[in-house]
């Protein structure tokens, strides 16, 4: 669905990262945009996108910023994806587990180490 060696690495506190891809990392027809929005107070206003493959879609499954706030202006126009709806991720070789939680989009590989923001009980940090 997506590749590239182009990506951002987003750290934020207490979350594993989240990877921004350029738009033309995905095939073709494989983001449609939805009506759904967010607000992040380091970023800004997050636009959603469903993810479309083959019969499959996962709705509101990929974020991006239009216009992000001046610190992350690297990402505007890129896109992130929840690692859990999709059928795998992958950071080089290594699978990725989503984020626990289903709010923060974030991806664990075996060098991230916690405590991790996302898991019962951790929503109020």
């Amino acid at each position: 669905m997506a590749d590239t060696t182009q990506a951002y690495r987003v750290l934020e506190t207490s979350h594993p990262p989240n990877y921004y891809l350029p738009p033309e990392a995905f095939i073709d027809g494989a983001l449609v945009r939805t009506r759904r929005a967010s607000y992040c107070e380091w970023k800004g206003e997050a636009h959603y996108f469903d993810v479309h493959g083959g019969d499959a879609v996962a709705h509101d499954a990929a974020w991006g910023y239009d216009r992000p706030q001046p610190a992350f202006g690297s990402i505007a126009g890129y896109v992130a994806c929840y690692a859990g709806p999709m059928d795998a991720c992958f950071v080089g070789d290594e699978r990725v587990e989503p984020q626990p939680g289903g709010f923060y989009g974030g991806w664990l590989t075996t060098n991230i180490t916690g405590p991790i923001k996302g898991s019962p009980g951790t929503q109020g940090w």
